[in-house]
């Protein structure tokens, strides 16, 4: 809404400008409109590194935990086979 105020309120003063104003004022917006697109890629790729780290966090702690669980499952079958041996 505030642009259509902004843009009604120039338009006359752009018309007087003929061809050239307009194409000016075009390419003026194509500008900052570009601008607002770098600085949101820009925010997108710091997140995805942010989350890429976490993600490699996450999946040591789930590597950690898998080898744990490997270890205590060998450690409960040589228990298990001790002490049937002793039965």
């Amino acid at each position: 809404m505030i642009l259509l105020a902004e843009t009604t309120d120039a338009l006359p003063q752009l018309t007087s400008f003929g061809a050239a104003g307009v194409m000016g004022a075009m390419w003026l917006w194509e500008r900052r409109t570009s601008r607002q697109r770098d600085q949101q890629l820009d925010e997108a790729h710091t997140r995805i590194v942010g989350d890429r780290v976490q993600l490699d966090q996450l999946i040591e702690v789930v590597k950690g935990n898998a080898e744990a669980m490997t270890r205590l499952a060998t450690v409960q079958d040589q228990l298990i086979r001790t002490l049937e041996k002793r039965a």
